[in-house]
This record gives C-alpha cells, structure tokens and sequence, in this order.
C-alpha cells in the first residue's frame, strides 16, 4: 500500500524539521547565530487520468486530473540572514556589526571565514584574534602598551599608548558583503565560507557602500525568536504524529484485506 511509504516520507521530513528547530533552539545564546528554516518539496506524482483527457467518444474533456503523490522530501535549510539585536557588554574588544557585513577571518587550513561574531580578543603578540585565535583580517596588531582601544563606526582601530593624551591608529578593520548571504556555507565555530551560490565576497570599509557600521562594547545577539521556534515544533510534533496515525491507518486496512481473503 502507498499510503506506509507516503506516510513514512512525511514522518522522515518532520524529523528534519525538529532537528533544523533544536538546533536553532540550542544556539539561542550564541554570537551572531543565524536561524536556519526546513523547506520541503512534494515528490512526483502518478497519473491516473491527465487534465484535458477525453472521457467520452462525442469529445468531452476531463477539467481535472487523478493524481496520486509519492511524499515530500526537504528541499533545503536555508539560513535567516536578518539582524540580530545588540547587547551591550562594555568590553573594548566586543564588536557588533549594524548592517549587511561580516567580519573576515583567516581560518587555520587557509582558507578565508567570515563572521558576525565580534568577540574579539588579543593574541600573544598583540593581533586581534577569535576566541579561538584565528586572526581578524586584515591583520591588526595592539601594541603591548596600549591601555585603552577605540574602535569607530567605520572600523579604524587607535589606541593610547602609555600616557599618551592622543590617540594613535593602529588599523582598519573591513566588511564583507555577499549577493547571496544565504548560499554561504556553514563551517561550525560561528563561521561561514564562500560557496559559488553565494557570490564573490565585496571587501570594504564599514559605512561605505550599505555595508554596515561596527559598534564597540556591544555584541550581536542570535535572531532566534524562541516564541516561534516552540510553536513550530508543537506544529511539527503534531505533523509527525498526523503521518504516523496514518501509516497506522493503513496497516489496520492491509491486515482488513487480508483477512477477507
């Protein structure tokens, strides 16, 4: 019976969905995390009368068809790129992107990482790193006798050395913009790299051409609505059990059939 396996594609999908849900749920508190949302397609249809077949010999059309699915699969998991709120930490380093940017990062295997998350900190020789000591391109380093940093709105990084009663400029920080900031693919650590969906990345200097301006002190907050994200998995939840009632459904009619024989 198609119905089981109908079914079963539907209860397959529900699974992805919960598990694209918890994970948006799990990184609620996360730097600058994009929620990501399951998509699905239905899959091909058998025919059983096309629309427009004749029905009878005097020419008369059939206005619909009879068409029976096979399922659904999921079609993607594409990730909401909108802003996540600012929330003030007051530490130096701590950058929160306003606008369409991500910061640029040379990740340990060569290869460039972009990111919202700004929770930026000083390697042992001074640059800016990620927490996890990836330096922030392009590379900026703090002198050891900084006492103070000052990072503006369109990323210039001065600092005041010693006693200095003026500031001295260290750097420039840059964006990254993309045509499609949902084709950039996840590589875990808050990071995201460059696919050929997502375009070339624009490199430029915060407030220059809509890319986004930095605040200091503050850090992105995740997008992540917890509100919605309960009341979509109470929806999927019930969709799962909804397939399972009837894969159910229709072992009860094979047993039926088979006792009649």
């Amino acid at each position: 019976m198609k119905a089981l396996y109908i079914a079963s594609s539907g209860m397959a999908a529900q699974e992805r969905n919960v598990e694209v849900i918890s994970n948006n749920i799990a990184n609620m508190r996360t730097t600058g995390y994009k929620k990501a949302r399951a998509e699905f397609q239905d899959l091909l249809y058998q025919a059983y009368r096309q629309a427009g077949s004749t029905t009878s010999e005097s020419g008369t059309m059939a206005p619909v068809a009879i068409e029976i699915g096979s399922g659904v699969r999921t079609a993607a998991t594409p990730r909401i790129m909108s802003q996540g709120t600012p929330e003030l930490t007051e530490k130096e380093l701590d950058l929160a992107v306003r606008g369409e940017g991500f910061f640029v990062v040379q990740m340990p295997d060569g290869r460039t990482g972009y990111t919202r998350d700004g929770s930026f900190e000083r390697g042992p020789d001074g640059q800016l790193v990620t927490v996890d000591g990836y330096a922030v391109q392009p590379g900026i380093t703090i002198p050891g006798n900084a006492n103070q940093v000052q990072v503006s709105a369109d990323g210039v990084v001065e600092v005041y050395l010693d006693n200095a009663t003026t500031p001295t400029q260290v750097g420039q920080l840059q964006l990254a913009r993309f045509v499609n900031k949902a084709g950039l693919a996840s590589a875990g650590n808050n990071l995201f790299v460059e696919t050929a969906s997502s375009g070339p990345a624009q490199v430029g200097a915060p407030t220059t051409d809509g890319i986004g301006d930095l605040l200091q002190g503050y850090l992105e907050a995740s997008n992540v609505n917890s509100v919605t994200e309960i009341a979509d998995l109470i929806a999927a939840q019930r969709a799962y059990e909804m397939n399972a009632r009837v894969i159910s459904g229709a072992d009860e009619m094979m047993q039926s059939t088979t006792q009649l024989r």
